[in-house]
């Protein structure tokens, strides 16, 4: 049996926990901790140095997810687009600082602008947002996983990622994500991202509302989802991206696990 490489997402308020339960588990961390602007602009170079000490203990793969909140990326506003650059080269720095291989940034297309007009530009501006950007992360030895939101089509990030074609820009699906605001099945997410997928986001919810829920509390079928993506040529990591660390445990079962006692549940 090929083992499952889960991740647990690791916030300020629960790393401690997190970082324990990897030890034990056998799995690796998400750390999320960077993707808030209060922690970039106070004390991030104190958490880097404490986290990067932790991480070391931690048997599974590392990912940091980058920040999101008000980002632009390929903005048509230049002083917009600099005030981007300069964060997510200051993740991409952290995330080296603290060996993590992959860091997670969000596309954050606009959904509502639903014309042609609007994703053809929007294509071309983050073309050139993201192809520097890939050599930033290249130089700094890391690959970022660019990840859904509110695009209702993966070929929305797919075409992006293709026509820079840097393997150190990549895809995160977020599971959650696609079902609440894709406009196409899952499966043509799967195929559409899978040459380019590294990494998945994964939680549960009520199909209204982005919530980040256990695997059994909500309406997405992980017997079902999970299957799906061992089923791809590489599987990507898997990062349980849940607000509280009893949601993480109780959703291990579903994942096979070499390291882990946890038995699966039945079907």
């Amino acid at each position: 049996m090929v083992s499952d490489q889960v991740l647990l997402s690791a916030s300020k308020r629960n790393f401690d926990q997190c970082v324990q339960v990897a030890q034990e588990q056998g799995l690796g961390i998400e750390v999320m901790t960077f993707a808030f602007p209060d922690v970039l602009d106070g004390e991030w170079k104190s958490l880097v140095k404490a986290y990067r000490a932790q991480l070391r203990s931690v048997p599974g793969k590392l990912a940091m997810h980058g920040p999101f909140m008000d980002m632009a990326p390929g903005s048509p506003d230049s002083k917009i687009n600099q005030a981007v650059i300069k964060r997510y080269q200051q993740a991409i720095q952290i995330g080296a600082e603290l060996g993590t291989e992959v860091i997670v940034f969000h596309a954050n297309f606009i959904a509502a602008i639903h014309t042609n007009e609007y994703r053809s530009a929007w294509h071309t501006r983050n073309v050139d947002f993201w192809g520097p950007m890939a050599e930033f992360a290249q130089q700094h030895g890391v690959t970022l996983a660019v990840e859904n939101m509110w695009e209702y089509d993966p070929n929305i990030i797919a075409d992006v990622l293709k026509a820079i074609n840097n393997l150190h820009l990549r895809a995160c699906l977020d599971v959650g994500h696609a079902h609440l605001f894709g406009e196409v099945p899952f499966e043509s997410w799967l195929k559409a991202l899978e040459p380019l997928l590294v990494h998945s986001h994964m939680n549960n919810n009520n199909g209204k509302i982005d919530v980040h829920q256990a695997f059994d509390n909500g309406v997405l079928d992980y017997h079902r989802i999970l299957p799906q993506l061992r089923a791809l040529s590489a599987p990507p990591t898997m990062t349980l991206e849940m607000d509280e660390v009893e949601s993480m445990l109780s959703s291990l079962k579903y994942f096979q696990l070499i390291a882990s006692a946890v038995e699966p549940p039945e079907a």
